[in-house]
């Protein structure tokens, strides 16, 4: 069975937990990507945020298999992560990746199929024209480096039920869960918890899962130690794809450190209220009323109302 690789919060780590304390030349493992930063090829269609734009960063995040030069895939995880300059927190939005959305060019379909059409440009551009957002940038993170980071910060702790607990021991080899409740998990584990989809309800689960996981790493990564960062930064690093420059990474990193940032927000969209699975031709989506999950998203990310 082709693995799933979904985890991107090694992003969040190494943007933002003050690993570049440790210099700029640690910065050379990072693939740079140059896209367009034009309003019209990134799919930025109102002045109406200009405002609120200049108080929070959106950030694309993106998660997958890894790649070379000619295999681009579809993006396997889809996260916004906003800097709120206001409240002085991030927030983490997961976008469900079957969501039913107009991709230009190519028309309504996933919302994950755009990375596999045109790269993170118009991955970008479809998050930006179906959410009314206002993203100038993305980083992408392959598998890879999720167990590493997991080990580095010593495992974490994951309340697990049954059915969890036996895709886990299934998936791993050697792993030996013995119970359901809190359970500490190593790196291995840890993805294949994660990776979980067969069980509960799917892929809204898996997202659950995901986002546990992450706070979970949030929470100890504020704690590992300032010594710990560069291990957290080899196993990071050679992973990750993104269109920021070294100086721009470097100022994110400050900021976060010379501001204090240690909340972390998470929320999934589009809402299960606003969201229905369906069937068109053959293949399954899920249909959302955009304007109403655009104006939720817009009141996470702006307006710090989580609900």
């Amino acid at each position: 069975m082709k693995k799933k690789r979904n985890i991107i919060i090694v992003v969040v780590l190494a943007l933002i937990l003050g690993v570049f304390l440790y210099g700029y030349s640690y910065l050379n493992d990072i693939k740079t990507v140059k896209i367009s930063k034009k309003d019209k090829d990134l799919g930025i269609k109102s002045k109406k945020n200009d405002e609120k734009n200049k108080e929070v960063i959106n950030i694309a995040l993106f998660g997958g298999d890894g790649r070379n030069e000619k295999d681009v895939s579809r993006s396997d995880s889809i996260m916004i992560l906003s800097i709120d300059k206001t409240h002085k927190k991030l927030k983490l939005s997961s976008i469900m990746r079957d969501t039913y959305v107009d991709i230009h060019g190519h028309g309504m379909t996933k919302l994950n199929h755009a990375y596999a059409y045109g790269g993170p440009e118009l991955a970008i551009r479809t998050i930006n024209e179906n959410f009314n957002l206002n993203i100038r940038d993305y980083a992408f993170v392959n598998f890879d480096s999720f167990e590493k980071v997991v080990d580095t910060i010593g495992g974490v702790d994951i309340e697990l039920n049954q059915s969890e607990v036996n895709e886990i021991n299934k998936n791993v080899q050697g792993s030996s869960i013995g119970g359901t409740g809190m359970n500490h998990l190593n790196g291995k584990q840890a993805l294949a918890y994660s990776r979980i989809r067969k069980i509960g309800n799917g892929d809204y689960e898996r997202t659950e899962r995901q986002r546990r996981v992450m706070q979970e790493i949030f929470d100890k990564g504020k704690n590992i130690g300032i010594t710990k960062y560069p291990e957290v930064v080899d196993s990071v690093f050679p992973y990750v794809e993104t269109s920021f420059s070294k100086m721009d990474i470097v100022k994110l990193g400050s900021y976060g450190l010379t501001n204090n940032i240690r909340t972390l927000e998470q929320n999934r969209f589009p809402k299960d209220e606003h969201s229905h699975g369906q069937f068109i031709g053959e293949v399954w989506y899920l249909v959302t009323d955009l304007e109403k999950t655009e104006k939720e998203i817009h009141n996470f990310i702006y307006e710090d109302i989580n609900n």
